[in-house]
């Protein structure tokens, strides 16, 4: 089948990690959007063998990347959008927003991509309410973890110490405009409650001051139909740029489903049954939310891995503690290795830093994946599971089931016969349930 034959999807979406990615897929196949996560922009061949989609992901590791570096990554994601035929381009960020003018820049990503998307108007989703994220008046609240207590966001326990993006501010426009977004404007819920063509009359209120972009707020489910019936009528004049967490799609398909637009039928989620053999869980992630999850994990061997030693040059400990742990897979032992003990101070792991720890993370994975015929693996923290990922040598991942309703279960494609068809979750640091490696053992209804 030629590429050009295919018709094209109606989203295109990069994310800025993987964690972020799969959500996003999960969202839209559970929606019945024809939808396929790419780990690279797609070659002609990969794309063909993909067929006809509506929601064409590709994921990405821009949130670990300072300005020149996502400048690099993201020209070709919108040069692949620009030639694609769909209508919106999203971006998607993380739904807490944590980036920084220095690293993972929101700002720089629209910069990037704005010239590939002609319509001059870039809405920012702010809330996920499904993941407790609520924008109200600009401002964003986020729980502390599943069903957990909500706080502002410069105030959660988590996001105001993160270690790489702390949180500082809550306004969404003031944050975005240390990005360089300087000029926002504001769309808040109470908005929603007016007619269509009231909506309309505010937002176009908001263009006349020609804003870098205009941040719309979702405080509660209901808010996801207008937010995307806006988006949605501005695409199909002209292509648009938009961003924000999967919220954005959410918004786009509650949108179609209201106004009856023709999609795929949904299917209900599968059940994820128990593990056919040995589960391997790496926890890159520094979170008190993972390190509870770690803690809740019976079932497996742990084992420590020290940042200090994963990341030396000559890569001896690597190789060493991974052929270890094939070996207790290959016994059928389910094992969880872990940079910092449950609890522990993670001080080691940051004085290296993220990226180098979870480049290392990778190449790690990798090994044990070469020596082992292991067919389920999850891996926690955003920055790890992007560059593990990466490691591999893999081409795409499609939704299998949900293990939680924040947490997807993923199938992973490549033409090597070993990685083809491996069980991939893949958790941030504030996602999943307290059992959630538990879940990847015995699986979940």
């Amino acid at each position: 089948m030629a590429v050009s034959k295919i018709a094209p999807p109606r989203i295109v979406y990069y994310a800025d990690d993987f964690t972020g990615a799969t959500d996003t897929l999960a969202n839209a196949a559970q929606a019945g959007l024809r939808a396929l996560l790419f780990l690279t922009l797609p070659t002609p061949a990969q794309r063909a063998r993909a067929g006809a989609l509506d929601c064409l992901g590709i994921a990405g590791a821009a949130r670990a990347m300072a300005p020149a570096e996502m400048a690099a990554e993201l020209a070709p994601v919108g040069a692949f959008f620009a030639a694609s035929g769909a209508r919106v381009l999203h971006y998607k960020c993380c739904s807490t927003f944590d980036s920084a003018p220095h690293v993972g820049s929101i700002g720089q990503a629209v910069r990037s991509l704005r010239p590939y998307a002609p319509n001059p108007w870039v809405p920012v989703v702010g809330g996920q309410p499904n993941l407790g994220r609520y924008c109200v008046f600009g401002n964003l609240f986020a729980a502390a973890g599943s069903g957990g207590t909500v706080h502002r966001i410069d105030r959660h326990p988590t996001m105001r110490q993160h270690p790489v993006t702390p949180m500082g501010e809550a306004d969404l426009r003031r944050h975005l405009a240390q990005q360089g977004l300087v000029q926002i404007g504001g769309l808040d819920y109470t908005a929603y409650e007016a007619p269509e063509a009231g909506q309309l009359t505010r937002l176009q209120a908001l263009h006349l001051a020609h804003p870098d972009a205009v941040l719309l707020d979702v405080a509660r489910p209901a808010d996801l139909v207008p937010v995307g019936r806006l988006i949605w009528r501005a695409a199909l004049q002209q292509p648009l740029l938009a961003v924000g967490p999967s919220s954005v799609v959410q918004a786009l398909t509650a949108a179609w489903a209201a106004n009856e637009t023709p999609l795929p039928a949904a299917q209900a989620n599968p059940p994820i049954g128990p593990s056919k053999g040995p589960v391997l869980v790496l926890a890159g992630s520094l979170s008190p939310i993972t390190a509870t999850q770690v803690q809740h994990a019976t079932s497996f061997s742990h084992v420590a891995l020290d940042p200090a030693q994963l990341v030396n040059a000559d890569g001896a400990y690597r190789q060493r503690l991974a052929l270890e742990v094939a070996a207790a897979l290959q016994d059928g032992h389910h094992v969880l290795a872990c940079t910092s003990s449950a609890g522990g101070s993670p001080a080691a792991g940051l004085s290296i830093g993220s990226r180098q720890l979870a480049l290392a993370c990778g190449e790690w994975l990798a090994t044990v994946l070469n020596h082992t015929s292991v067919r389920r693996v999850g891996i926690a923290g955003g920055d790890t599971s992007s560059l593990a990922v990466q490691a591999l040598d893999a081409w795409g991942l499609s939704h299998l089931g949900q293990l939680s309703p924040d947490q997807a279960l993923c199938r992973l494609h490549s033409n090597v016969p070993a990685l083809d068809g491996l069980e991939l979750m893949l958790k941030g640091g504030q996602m999943g349930p307290p059992d959630l490696f538990e879940r990847l053992v015995r699986g979940a209804a």
